[in-house]
């Protein structure tokens, strides 16, 4: 019995060491073929669905992981209020709009009244001048003796009289271009008045549209954050939406150590946590141009106190190449081990 124990426990201890250097052959053969690091994830763009106005959820029509295409319905806002602004806003452009049949009707009789005016000037003007050849006649005769002082002074005074007259109808004349003038610029400011309420008129009825909250793409909807009932403010996020036809891609934090010979288009293998023994390709997109801790809210700064020197971590962005169909299965957040092929 002891022989069968020491038999057992030998070859238990040939294996574990076998194992052992097996393990350690592996370890140090990858290690020479890759550089590798397990501080890596999957990553994919998320888009927050935002409400654009603010009011009480009436319905909602999506649930918790919910796949949605583009222009889903995916809740509604109470639409009283805005409908009741847009009706507002329809009148107020109608009263404006109803003010320039009264501008045309005034400015057709300012018109008419102008054109009376310069007809009555056209009259004036010619007895001025049938006046004036009067009154200088009378001047050579009186100066020759020829008629009466009394004659003169009569011809005179009719010519003032004239004069006055075609003064009075120039004045008329200018004071009713100046009203005409006044009606254009009335015009003008009441076209400006009508072009700002039929902005506010779209402006209530993108509110309006806006009470319908639609999916920008197709993609996937993540958890639920409202409820019907609820009051939303404008801008508030309602849900996240990721996008199923965008790439996806990974995340790698390696030691400062291991980057040196890192550059873009370097090939790359990912073993996913989720998938063991599946491996995805891809090639190295980017480096981050500085170290992930200078992104956090404080960032260490080692001049304040005493120094403690740490390995930092480079983000590294890889670029998935394996076809879309491999890749949907993936999803942000999952764990990954990168391995980078050493050139």
């Amino acid at each position: 019995m002891d022989k069968i124990i020491v038999t057992i426990t030998r070859w238990f201890g040939i294996t574990l060491f076998t194992g052992m250097v097996v393990w350690a052959a592996v370890y140090l053969w990858k290690s020479y073929l890759y550089e590798q690091t397990n501080d890596a994830q999957v990553d994919a763009y998320l888009s927050p669905v935002n409400a654009k106005v603010g009011g009480y959820i009436s319905k909602i029509y999506y649930r918790d992981n919910q796949k949605v295409k583009k222009g889903d319905t995916l809740a509604l806002i109470e639409v009283d209020e805005y409908r009741l602004k847009k009706e507002a806003a329809q009148a107020e452009l109608m009263a404006s709009r109803a003010k320039l049949p009264i501008l045309n009707a005034g400015e057709q009789t300012q018109q008419k009244s102008i054109e009376v005016i310069k007809a009555q000037l056209l009259g004036a003007k010619a007895k001025l001048d049938q006046q004036r050849k009067e009154y200088q006649r009378y001047k050579n005769m009186f100066a020759e003796e020829s008629t009466t002082a009394q004659k003169f002074d009569n011809v005179a005074t009719s010519l003032s009289i004239i004069q006055s007259d075609y003064a009075q109808a120039m004045a008329s004349l200018h004071v009713s271009e100046s009203k005409l003038n006044d009606i254009k610029v009335q015009r003008s400011a009441i076209e400006a008045e009508i072009r700002i309420k039929e902005a506010m008129l779209e402006r209530q009825e993108l509110d309006v549209k806006y009470t319908v909250i639609t999916a920008p793409f197709d993609g996937l909807l993540g958890k639920k954050t409202i409820q019907e009932g609820q009051l939303i403010q404008p801008g508030q996020t309602l849900a996240f939406l990721v996008n199923t036809a965008e790439e996806k891609w990974v995340i790698a934090n390696f030691r400062e150590t291991q980057v040196n010979t890192f550059k873009a288009g370097q090939k790359v293998c990912v073993e996913v946590d989720a998938f063991p023994d599946e491996l995805f390709n891809g090639v190295i997109e980017s480096l981050s141009p500085t170290t992930g801790s200078r992104y956090s809210l404080l960032p260490p700064d080692n001049a304040t106190g005493n120094f403690v020197k740490i390995i930092q971590r480079i983000p590294v962005r890889i670029k998935l190449t394996d076809i879309p169909d491999k890749l949907a299965r993936l999803s942000a957040g999952m764990n990954a081990n990168v391995y980078v092929i050493k050139d």
